[in-house]
């Protein structure tokens, strides 16, 4: 039974999926082609992009004192993000196909492209991997996270919540124990809606 909140959900993942394609074609119009998943510019983008390579001296020069001072306690962080990255993995490898839920394609959430961009000098490049990786890892274990919560507690919450992940549209009401008894086992294997 479709309710207003899953019709809001509908239009909320169709206009998600409508601002990606937007975004895309206009990219598509930016001076290059994606073969075989490398990044081509053509010669006249590449060339421009090569102007505008800092040179790490200047990088550093003009980089306030505070960024550099602080860089340690951001790349801090890189540890305790590849023990999680090892941790859900593991579990989303050996638990999934146990449960019957379908796999997260990790190339989906965690890209790494910017590398082919000229104008990005090392530093800036090395900065932008770690930003992607970490990023794009916590797409990848909020979407492994949504569909053990589909699994194991498919209730929407009482209180507000800020955000709602990819599959709340098929939770349940909150306090309605008739339904939850009835649609639980159904709510589980509801992943019809994902492509593999």
């Amino acid at each position: 039974m479709a309710t207003t909140i899953d019709d809001l959900l509908n239009k909320i993942k169709n206009l998600e999926l409508e601002l990606i394609n937007e975004i895309q074609s206009q990219q598509d119009t930016a001076g290059y082609q994606i073969q075989h998943k490398k990044v081509c510019f053509e010669n006249s983008v590449a060339q421009q992009h090569k102007q505008h390579l800092e040179r790490l001296i200047d990088y550093f020069k003009t980089a306030p004192i505070k960024h550099i001072l602080s860089a340690p306690v951001i790349w801090s962080v890189v540890f305790p993000t590849i023990l999680l990255d090892i941790f859900v993995s593991f579990y989303h490898i050996i638990c999934f196909p146990i449960y019957g839920i379908p796999k997260v394609k990790r190339s989906d959430y965690i890209v790494f492209d910017r590398h082919y961009l000229n104008y990005l000098n090392i530093i800036e490049k090395i900065n932008c991997a770690y930003c992607s990786y970490f990023n794009g890892l916590i797409a990848f274990v909020q979407e492994i996270a949504a569909r053990t919560e589909q699994f194991w507690c498919p209730i929407k919450h009482a209180r507000r919540i800020s955000t709602i992940h990819s599959r709340y549209q098929h939770f349940l009401d909150y306090g309605d124990a008739i339904t939850y008894r009835k649609y639980k086992e159904k709510i589980r294997k509801q992943f019809n809606d994902i492509d593999e």
